[in-house]
């Protein structure tokens, strides 16, 4: 029934979730502690399994790790026009990652104003834009070490996940796995989205603002019991993982409370939710600055308005 492919297409979602936490550790060198080796075996699990470019996830993950959250820099947060998490976005900023002007157009004001009821929605879409990501990265990246490897792992995955398709007896039985395996991996891309698009994205001190001070502001953790560890991959210790990233996942909750009296000793605030409170908060800000949207537009028809009338 369609019930049992959809519940199939879930299942198929938690496994991408896990093996994604899986890579990250692998991304980090939080295995074996050798950098080929761990870096050979995330390709293994991403792109054999997931059929995602780890070389694709290092260089963009490595460069949101030095300078998470900055406007300008951090890919994590670039995502026009889909969603701003700052009000800078407006003034179409050029993205020094991707190498050009992330307009606000039309296209952006009519989604940005609207991203607070979007997110959701966006976030079920976000795993093919990843294939996307990892196939222009791997034709076209100037820089990729482990291009050709990394093609036939991808091949392999879309050989065994087709095989793996063509059991599901009819085309609309086959269309709903697909699409909820991927839809479902939203879950996935809101716990990492969860933890920076809310944040800082502005230094009270540019010039002089530690890496440890950068790495606090611009980051949350998550409240959840030990048992539902696994649920998170770590992610829920987001703070402790930007200070610490090559530190394995099973060490954080140890750190963290370390973490939490340097804050308290140095004045820099910690901010932790539960997995509720945190996508709560998150809306809001996302609210907020799609509430700046029609601001921007009055101003704008403002100036159109004089500069006609000159």
């Amino acid at each position: 029934s369609a019930w049992t492919y959809a519940a199939a297409g879930l299942c198929t979602a938690l496994l991408w979730q896990q093996l994604s936490f899986f890579a990250h550790d692998l991304g980090h060198n939080e295995l074996t502690g050798r950098r080929d080796i761990d870096l050979v075996l995330g390709i293994c699990v991403a792109d054999v399994l997931g059929g995602l470019s780890v070389g694709w996830w290092k260089k963009n993950h490595n460069t949101h790790h030095i300078v998470t959250n900055d406007i300008d820099n951090d890919p994590d947060i670039q995502h026009m026009p889909f969603f701003a998490v700052s009000t800078r976005f407006f003034e179409s900023r050029f993205s020094t990652y991707y190498g050009r002007i992330m307009q606000f157009d039309a296209a952006a004001r009519l989604f940005v104003s609207l991203q607070d009821k979007l997110y959701y929605l966006v976030m079920c879409f976000a795993r093919f834009n990843l294939y996307v990501l990892s196939w222009t990265y791997l034709l076209r990246s100037d820089f990729a070490p482990y291009r050709a490897l990394e093609i036939v792992c991808v091949g392999v995955f879309l050989a065994w996940f087709s095989y793996l398709v063509s059991y599901i007896p009819t085309w609309p039985l086959r269309v709903l796995y697909v699409l909820t395996a991927n839809a479902a991996s939203a879950i996935l891309h809101i716990q990492i989205t969860l933890s920076h698009f809310a944040m800082s994205t502005e230094s009270p001190d540019p010039e002089h603002e530690c890496f440890c001070a950068r790495q606090v502001r611009t980051t949350m953790d998550v409240i959840c019991p030990r048992w539902f560890d696994w649920f998170h991959g770590g992610l829920q210790f987001q703070i402790e993982h930007h200070l610490f990233p090559r530190l394995p996942r099973h060490k954080l909750v140890r750190v963290q409370p370390m973490v939490k009296d340097l804050c308290r000793r140095h004045g820099m605030e910690f901010k932790e939710f539960s997995f509720i409170d945190g996508n709560v908060y998150t809306i809001r800000w996302l609210g907020h600055v799609a509430s700046r949207v029609k601001t921007y537009n009055c101003r704008e028809r403002l100036h159109d308005q004089a500069v006609a009338s000159i």
